[in-house]
């Protein structure tokens, strides 16, 4: 009978051993790797859901900035870190899903490394040209590429960006053959592309926004599969012109590999909560883009085909980090 006793006690003691970490947690800070630098979409994002963890926790949600190399510094770091549920990071499309085929030295296998969360937000570019451009959709800029191979320029912030490789899949999907301009970052590529100095860019909604208020920039047309609610009126790349035409940039939070089980569904349980809060979808509305909470399951599966498509992209594309 003592014997029976000391079991029923062994094993309660364990099954509370095992539920403890997930009713402790967080029992200390909450480190948020943020790979790229204050302000933009990313840290914006990342930003807004540390905070609304910090309150409903009780606990410090601490956002880090680790930029450079393309969000691949930050991503590195998190794979680095113990995997506790103490070290979360906001990925997204290009060091995520475009970096595995972009770059011939990456420190990290995304797949392998990381565990993915829940994704956030889904966000369209927009396909913008300067005014003199005589070409009001994307059907229209695919006839006068066909009739002037190589004479339309076409900017962006860098070799194998996404806004790059945006471009990269429609002159792949059609044959046209238009001239890449690549410039060092996003606001330089806006800059020049004001100035005349190239035809067309795809960029994020955000920066490009004022500019096609003011007359100073067209919308040719958005790069999501539906019209956008920020834009009604602006037609998809896909109705004129490219039928299946669909790229968005995503963000989704992961932890690094082999976080616990119990842990991870708290923190997607939290973070889908936090989601849906209407103060938040506000907020994300600002950056372009549409709250899409999934499951990790489906994260997972996402990321996967996302992997497959942009490293096709890359693969036409021709370009290479070293």
């Amino acid at each position: 009978m003592k014997s029976l006793f000391k079991c029923a006690v062994a094993l309660a003691c364990a099954l509370a051993a095992i539920a403890a970490p997930a009713q402790q947690y967080p029992a200390k800070p909450v480190r948020w790797i943020v790979p790229f630098p204050p302000g933009g979409g990313t840290d914006v994002i990342s930003r807004a859901i540390a905070q609304k963890l910090t309150e409903a926790w009780g606990q410090q949600v601490i956002a880090d900035n680790r930029p450079g190399s393309g969000g691949t510094i930050g991503l590195a770091a998190a794979t680095k870190s113990p995997a506790d549920g103490y070290t979360v990071v906001l990925g997204q499309l290009a060091n995520v899903a475009i970096a595995p085929a972009l770059y011939t030295r990456l420190p990290y296998d995304p797949v392998k490394e990381l565990q993915p969360v829940t994704l956030v937000l889904s966000a369209p570019l927009i396909l913008v040209a300067h005014p003199s451009l005589p070409a009001k959709n994307t059907r229209e800029l695919l006839a006068l590429a066909r009739a002037k191979p190589d004479a339309i320029t076409f900017g962006s912030p860098g070799n194998g960006t996404t806004g790059h490789l945006a471009a990269e899949v429609i002159k792949s999907t059609t044959g046209v053959k238009m001239t890449h301009v690549p410039y060092k970052g996003a606001s330089p590529a806006i800059t020049g592309l004001l100035g005349g100095e190239i035809a067309i860019y795809v960029s994020s909604i955000p920066p490009a926004l004022p500019f096609m208020k003011a007359g100073r920039l067209k919308a040719l047309g958005v790069t999501s599969a539906k019209r956008t609610a920020t834009l009604p009126d602006v037609p998809t790349i896909a109705e004129s012109g490219l039928p299946g035409y669909e790229v968005t940039n995503w963000y989704g939070v992961m932890v690094p590999a082999g976080v616990p089980k119990d842990i991870l569904a708290r923190l997607h349980t939290e973070i889908v909560r936090i989601l849906q809060l209407p103060d938040v979808r506000q907020r994300f509305a600002g950056e372009g883009g549409d709250v899409a909470p999934n499951t990790p399951e489906q994260f997972a599966a996402f990321i996967r085909s996302e992997i497959a498509k942009w490293g096709k992209a890359v693969k036409d594309s021709g370009a290479r980090v070293d």
